[in-house]
Order: structure tokens, then sequence, then C-alpha cells
């Protein structure tokens, strides 16, 4: 009896127990209103793998299954409800969904929701429902890059209950009204992200006293403007500020920082922030990114205080000073970057404390030469840059302690001895080596043919010498950039039929000046070439036709200039290049046509060799070309109409030396961009079209030996740019004796020659009144140059002593009369003075005795008398100087001045000193030449029948170095075209 009353009790305690945990099971199941809007919300999206970005993506909504308890489901989470659970999280990250966002989707029925995550999707098109408001719990809000776009709405700010808010990488648009009220509504914020979210505007300078919890504030690229309220740094609690990349951003970083302030991380890199570096900095920072900013001075001593600074990036600033020694007592810096500043002084050797470093760049400062002795204790490195920063010496072998790095930049100082061996024993894992415009001298080691992870290998511009086998490079198998140039080296080749080993896919191969004979084999498999440099070789004969498959679909530079090519084996109607930007063949003995190229091409440079025929017209398609250099061929025709249409784009044009005829066409545009102009050599006629006028970038412009048949032209006066004008040798008459029509005209003339013209009347007296650029000193290296063969005569005009920064001063074989002038002496720097064969008469200026850097002195052939001026470099000048002046006396002549060989000595110059200081800031200065023929007086550039006081490589030291602006440099920098097309036009000059 009492074992079946047990039994019973026992089954039915069983029984409720059942009961209850299954009653407890249904109740804990997941709303059925939430499991049905889940399902629905998975329905109207596809599963796109490209939708997601994050490799650990995947697709969530797969486990999605009407069947099973959507609590249950990947990146759900519900409540604690005791009956039936709400959706209060979801987790969709990278999850490839893909499809639009609106309205009408079953999102927002989960009004209990607390944190959805949408981040790493793809909703194309799609902008942020108004609808959002129903989800008024959100506390987290995170829909990073997943393509939403337009405005945020209204109803979006009454989501007043975030903390969290992450809208980055979606092109959005929120103004500043939206940031206002970002900032003044949402109360409760801690992490805000607005990065690549266009704000175009300023930050609002209020913020709410509630707003002190915020911790994170990313505003990175969101077109800020104005300044940055320094009130934003007092928040207590901060921990992450990003103003990154909003170049309009200005502002400073406050003096006045309370020693227990928050921040942790800070960046401002590229934005126009500026100033000094406050003494009292954040002192918790272990993040600093300054770079690409305004920032300037020196840098505080205080900064060595942040002791828990892990990455410091100053560079791309206009520091200058020391480096203080106190920066090795950052020891746990991963990076520092103080690269692209005007750092001076010495590298701190307080370096060799960072041992934690794993990246370190100090490149383009103006350190005081040193060598690389601070380094060898950081073997945790991997990346090195220390380009131009004045090195010198040997490679030190203390850098073989660095066995982890792999990116060594060493390039532009003046390291010398070899290349050492350990560089491939020791140093595995380099995949870039950069150790080019160095003076290494020897071979390149063997060794180096280890680095199997090799990827970039620089050594060019050196004094490498030795035979290169460059078999040995094809079998790094990594190896994509070559460059060798410039160097003694000579490269061999083996037969790519007999090479066992595929080469490897160069990107860029440079070869220049490497004594190859013959265009390589292995250039045959080079489908991915996009920079090939073969110039300056001595390789002969036909260009063959295989060479047009070498890069077809990649290949954007191409030189194959100074080269003995005569022709091509097989000539294509249009260069099969369809992405080549430079194209060089220059000084070769190519014969025939003109190559047509792409529509893509930016420079066309062929000059020096032996080509024929019309320009094609398919040139006046090529919309983007900077640079066209036809010069020195043999080219025939009159000038196409249609090149005027390029002149909006073109910076060089170069037809100088050919047998162009007819008028010059061309009707420039205001837009004109034009900064150099050869037309010389040829036989052009006509007029020299007005419109040159709205060319306002012009720097030099040369028709010389033509037969244009004009009068000077005075309107190009207006030029501002405007350095080298030579128009000699044409049919130019009229006078030059109306003033100048406004103070500023020709302002920058530095070379101009009118000779072998028909101009007369007097020398041009009120143009050296008015050209500034030969009086006073400025920024410009270039060095001045006048040359005039016309009519002109009449005395020496007085305002031709005004030009304080002539070297050169050449008057000779003119009518000119009257006396010699004495203010010619207070030229301090004149270097060569010809005065020969006029009609000066009076005595010799004893002030030119005061004129130290006189080397040539010429008066022959006048009616001078007197005595000649004793002392410094008078004593070094001959008979031949003064020959023709028979009353002249005194030394080297024979002819004795009374009781006195040496009269006149010379005087003090007034105001010498003060002259001094001017001139002395000029690098260069000008050189200005009037020399005559025959009755005439030359202005310009070509020193005449006999005069030639410097070489043709004075010329060119004096005006290679005109500013350039380079499109890019990468190794082959066709940057350096534009700069050796300005050399070699002027170097044309002088021929």
């Amino acid at each position: 009896m009492g074992s079946a009353l047990y039994f019973s009790i026992s089954t039915s305690l069983l029984y409720l127990l059942g009961v209850f945990f299954l009653v407890s099971s249904v109740e804990a199941s997941c709303h059925p209103d939430d499991h049905s809007a889940l399902l629905q919300f998975k329905q109207s999206f596809i599963i796109n793998s490209s939708a997601s970005s994050n490799r650990e993506a995947y697709p969530k909504t797969e486990t999605w299954e009407s069947g099973r308890d959507c609590c249950s489901w990947d990146g759900v989470e519900c409540d604690n409800g005791t009956r039936h659970r709400h959706v209060i999280s979801l987790d969709l990250a990278s999850s490839f969904l893909y499809g639009s966002l609106n309205s009408n989707t079953t999102l927002f029925r989960l009004v209990h929701l607390q944190s959805l995550d949408l981040s790493d999707n793809t909703f194309p098109n799609s902008e942020i429902p108004s609808e959002i408001k129903n989800l008024s719990k959100l506390t987290s809000l995170v829909l990073f890059y997943s393509n939403f776009s337009g405005h945020l709405p209204s109803e979006f700010f009454e989501l007043s209950e975030l903390e969290t808010l992450d809208l980055s990488g979606n092109p959005l648009k929120l103004g500043k009204q939206g940031l206002r009220s970002l900032l003044q509504k949402f109360t409760n914020l801690q992490q805000l992200y607005l990065g690549d979210v266009k704000i175009s505007s300023s930050v609002p300078n209020y913020i709410s006293p509630n707003f002190s919890s915020l911790t994170t504030l990313i505003l990175s690229n969101c077109d800020l403007r104005g300044e940055f309220p320094p009130v934003f740094f007092e928040l207590p609690n901060l921990q992450f500020l990003s103003l990154e990349s909003n170049p309009e951003l200005t502002g400073y970083l406050p003096e006045n920082i309370q020693d227990n302030h928050s921040l942790l991380k800070l960046s401002l890199a590229s934005t126009g922030f500026s100033g000094k570096l406050p003494g009292n900095f954040f002192k918790s920072l272990d993040y600093l990114d300054i770079n690409n900013c305004h920032f300037s001075g020196e840098v505080p001593y205080s900064l060595a205080k942040l002791t828990q600074l892990q990455y410091l990036d100053l560079s791309y600033n206009n520091f200058s000073g020391a480096i203080p020694l106190s920066i090795g007592n950052l020891n746990q810096l991963m990076t520092l970057d103080f690269s692209n500043n005007n750092f001076s002084g010495e590298i701190p050797s307080s370096l060799s404390n960072l041992t934690q470093l794993l990246y370190l760049s100090l490149a383009n400062n103006n350190f005081n030469p040193g060598n690389l002795s601070c380094l060898g204790t950081q073997t945790q490195l991997t990346y090195l840059d220390l380009s131009n920063t004045s090195l010198i010496g040997n490679i030190p072998s203390s850098l073989q302690n660095l066995t982890q790095i792999t990116f060594l930049y060493l390039g532009a100082n003046e390291l010398d001895g070899g290349i050492p061996t350990w560089i491939g024993n020791y140093l595995p894992n380099l995949i870039e080596i950069k150790l080019q415009h160095n003076i290494l001298n020897g071979v390149v080691p063997e060794s180096i043919f280890k680095l199997e992870n090799l990827e970039i290998l620089d050594l060019q511009r050196n004094r490498l010498n030795g035979i290169v086998k460059l078999d040995l490079f094809l079998e790094l198998k990594n190896l994509t950039r070559l460059q060798l140039s410039g160097n003694n080296l000579s490269v061999l080749m083996t037969n790519i039929s007999n090479f066992n080993v595929t080469p490897p896919k160069f990107k860029l191969l440079g070869l220049a000046s490497c004594n190859l004979q013959k265009f390589p084999d292995f250039l045959r498999g080079q489908d991915e070439l996009e920079i090939l440099e073969l110039a300056d070789n001595r390789i002969h004969g036909l260009i063959p036709k295989w060479f047009w498959t070498v890069g077809k679909e990649s290949l954007n530079y191409l030189n194959l200039g100074f080269n003995y090519l005569t022709d091509f084996e097989e000539l294509p109607d249009i260069l099969p290049w369809t992405g080549l930007e430079v194209f060089s063949l220059e000084s070769n003995m190519l014969q025939g046509s003109l190559p047509n190229p792409q529509p893509s091409i930016i420079s066309y440079l062929v000059s020096n060799n032996s080509l024929s025929g019309e320009i094609p017209p398919i040139l006046c398609n090529l919309s983007s070309l900077l640079a066209l250099d036809l010069s020195n061929n043999n080219l025939t025709g009159t000038l196409p109409q249609c090149l005027d249409t390029l002149s909006n784009s073109l910076k060089v044009l170069n037809l100088r030396s050919n047998h162009f005829s007819g008028d010059i066409p061309w009707s420039f545009s205001k837009s004109c961009a034009l900064w150099m102009v050869d037309l010389s050599h040829n036989q052009l006629q006509g007029t020299i079209p007005r419109s040159l006028a709205h060319c306002t970038m012009l720097e030099s412009l040369n028709l010389g030996k033509n037969l244009i048949n004009d009068t000077f032209p005075s309107w190009l006066g207006t030029l501002p740019r405007l350095k080298v004008l030579i128009l000699r040798a044409n049919e130019l008459g009229g006078s030059m004796d109306q003033k100048p029509q406004a103070k500023s005209d020709f302002s920058k003339l530095q070379v101009i020659d009118l000779s072998e013209n028909s101009l007369r009347g007097e020398l041009p007296s009120d143009y050296f009144k008015i050209w500034n650029a030969m009086q006073f000193s400025n920024s410009d290296s270039s060095s001045p140059y006048m040359n005039a063969n016309t009519s002109f005569q009449g005395e020496i005009p007085e305002t031709i002593g005004s030009l304080k920064l002539i070297r050169i001063l050449n008057l000779s074989n003119n009518n000119l009369n009257g006396h010699i002038l004495p203010s010619l002496g207070y030229i301090t720097n004149l270097e060569s003075l010809d005065l020969s064969r006029n009609k000066l008469f009076g005595k010799i200026p004893p002030q030119l005795a005061n004129l130290n850097f006189l080397e040539h002195f010429n008066v022959s052939y006048n009616n001078l008398d007197g005595p000649i001026p004793r002392g410094q470099q008078f004593n070094t000048f001959n008979n031949d100087s003064y020959e023709g002046n028979s009353r002249l006396c005194g030394s080297p002549l024979s002819e004795k001045c009374g009781n006195s060989d040496g009269l006149l000595s010379p005087p003090s110059l007034a105001g010498e000193e003060e002259d001094e200081g001017i001139e002395g800031a000029f690098k260069f200065g000008w050189k200005i030449v009037l020399i005559g023929y025959g009755g005439g007086l030359i202005i310009g550039i070509s020193f005449g029948h006999n005069f030639n006081p410097r070489k043709h490589e004075w010329f060119i030291k004096v005006f290679k170095n005109w500013p350039l602006s380079n499109r890019w440099n990468n190794g082959s920098s066709w940057s350096g075209s534009f700069s050796f097309i300005r050399s070699k036009v002027l170097w044309n000059y002088t021929s």
C-alpha cells in the first residue's frame, strides 16, 4: 500500500516537473512578431559574397529557419522575458547582405532593439528611412561601410538613447545643422564615428554640458572647414579623437592641457592645423599622428614626457631645429616618422634606446652629414627610411643586426664604399632595397641573389661597376622592380631559350647606361611592364616587331633614347600601348615618319633623329599632352592649325631645327598653359600671334632664325613669367623707342636676343629702368643674359648702371659714343666687359678697377685717352684689351704716362657694402650681354662672332635648375624629361 502511494506521488511530481519545464520552454521562446519580422527581413535581401569585405564574413541569415527559435539564430540576441522573448540585439555585420533597405522593411517592427549592427554589407541606393524612429530604445547603431547615402532624416535625431553611433564609410550628408543636432540631442553618446560622412561645414563651437561622457570622436574625411573649436580638447573623458583628412580644417593644439587628461589617441593628419607643439602635452597619449599639417618650430623637449607613446608621426610639416636627444626616452615607441621636415643638426644618437621600434623614417631633412652609428640595436625594426638625410661613409656593419628588416631605404645620400655582402646573408626578409643616388662603388654582391622575397631593388645613379649577369636577377621570382640605370655596369644576358627558370613579371625595369648591345630577349614575355628604361645603351639597328607586344596593356613609360636605332622592323599604324604616357626615342638615328601615339600620351619626345614628313593630324587629338619635342629632325610642311587646341594642357612645345614653313597659324585661348615654345631654325613667316599674350604661364619663347616680319612685340611685356625671349635672325623692323606700357613690363625677363633684325633707334633705356629681374635678387636661381644686333646708337644710357646683377656686358661692334660710365664700377659681380669697336672717348674710369670678378675686359678700337687703371683684375689684362686707342698709356702698353706708370688706383665705392648684401643673396645673378656686329647691338643669348667667355657647360649649369612641376617620380622619373628638354633648348641657344 505504501509503496503504491509512493509510486503515485512520484509519478505525479515527475509529470508536474515535465509540464513546468515544457511551459517554461514555451514561455521563453522568441516572440512570434519578431520571428516573423526577421524572416521577412531575410527574404528581402540576396546573399552576395562581394557585398562584404571582411575576410571572416559569412552569411549569418542562412541559419534563420522558420522551425527554430529565432533567439538561437546567428546574430540574434533576445531579452530574458518569461513568456515571449523580444529581440534586443541584431548583429548582421559582414553577412553578405545585398539589396535595398527601405521604409517598408520589417526591421523597424523590432521595437525592443537596443543594438543594431548592419555594417559591411551593401545596401545600394538606400537612404536611412524615417521609420528608424520606431527603434527608440537603440543605444548602439553601427552602419559603417554599408553604402547608405543621402541625408539623415529629421526623425533620426529622435534616437536620444544612443550611446554608440557609427555611420562611417557611407556617402551620407549631414551638414552643419545635422552635426549640431547630434552634439546637442545625443547627450548619452560615448562613441561617435562619422568618418567619410560629408558634413561640409565648420564644427559648432557649442557642446551640450551633458556631453561629457564622450570617449570617442571620429570626424575623419568629413570635409570640415573653419577652425576646430578648442573646447573639444576639454572633454574630460575623451580618449580617441580623429580629425584626419580634412585639409580645410584649421586649428591649433591648446597650451593649457590638464595633466590628468584622458586622451590616448590623437590624429590630425592631413588637416590645416598649425602652430607649435605645446610644451604641456597630453601625457596619456600612446598614439599621435599629425603628419601633413602646417606645424612649425622646434620639437619641445617635453615631448619626451609622453612615455606611453607607441606611435609618433610628425612627417610632412615644417618642423626645424634639432631633434631633441630626449626622444630616446620614448622607449615604448614602435613607429617614429619625422620625415619631410626641415630638421637640422645631428641624427640623435639616443635613437639607439628605441629598441621596440618597428618603423623608423627620418627621410628628407637637412641633417648635418653623419653616419648610421645610432642603428643596430633596434632588432625588431621592419621599416627603415633614411633617404636624403646627408648620410656619409660606408653602410655600417651594425645594420646586419636588423634581421627583421623588410624595407631598407638609404637613397639620395653620399654613402660610399661597396654594397656589403651581409645584406643578402643576414637580412633574409628584405622585400625592398633602395640605395639609389649615392656614390657606392664596386660590384653588385652575389649575396643579393639569395633574397628570395625581394620585390624592389633600386641601385640607380651610383658608381657601381663590373659585369652583372641578368640571369641571376631573373631567378628572383618575386622581383617586380629592378633599377640599375646610371652606373658603369655591363649587363650580360642569356638567350631566353637557354634559360631554365620562368622570369619574374616586372613592373619596372631600368637598364639605362648598362652597355646593352641589343633588346633583352626575356622582354618578349613581359606583359605586365609599366616602366621600361633602356636609354643610353649601345642598342643598334631595327626595333623588332615583337617589341610592340611588351607590356601592351600595362606600359606607361618607355625610354629608348640615346641609342643607335635606325628604323622600325614593322611600324604599326598606332603605337600599341593603350596606356602609354611617356614615349622617348630621342637621340637615335631613326628615319621615316613620326610614330602615331595613343590618346593617353603625356610626353612625346623624338628629337635628334632623321624623321621626315609632316606632323600627323593624330597629334591634335592628344588632349592630355604636356610635352611635345620634335626638334632637330627633317620634318616639313606647315604647322597644323589644330595644334593650338592642345595649348590648354601642353606645357612644352619644341619644333626647333626642322623645315617648317608658312605662317604661325595658332590662336591661343585664355586658358593657355604653355611654359615653353621653341619654333626656331625653321622657315616660318608672317607675324607673331597676338594671342600669345593669353599664355600667362609662358617662361620661354624662341622664334629665332625664321622669316618673321613684324615689329618688336612689346605686348609680350604683360606676360608675368616670361624669362627668355629669342627673336634673333628674323625680319623685325621699327624701333624700341616707345616707352613701356607699364612698370611691370618684362619684369621677369632674363634672356633677350633681338640680333640680326632691322630694329632702329637708341638703346631702350626706359626698359632698363623697369627690368627688375636684372636689378634685384630674388628666389629664382636662373641667370640673365642679353644680346642684340640691331642699329641702336647714341650714348650708353645711365640706366644700364641700375642693372646690378649683370655679370656679362658686351657693347662691342656698335656706333656708341660718349664716355664710359663710372657707374659700371658699381656692378660688382661683372665678369666680362667688352666695349670694343665703338666711338667712345675720354678716360677709363678708375672705378672699374673695383670689379674683383672681372675676367674679360676689352675697350679696343675706340678713342680713349689717359692712363689705364691699376690694381686687382686690371693687372691681368694684356695689350689686346687696349689696342686701337693711340692716346692710352700705362701698363701693359709700352706707352708710359709721364713719370707714373700706374697712375689710377681704384677709389672706394660708396654703398659697396650695401650692394653686396643685395647681390650676395642672388645665387647666380644676371648675365647681360650687349654685343654688336658691324653697326648694331646684340641683346641675347648668342655670344656672337668672337665672344665666348664661358663654354656651353656654364650656360647649362646656370639654367638647368629652373623649377618644374613633377607629375610623378617612381624611380625612373619621367618628370626629369621636362627639365632635360629645358636644359637642352637652352643648350641649343648657345649653338
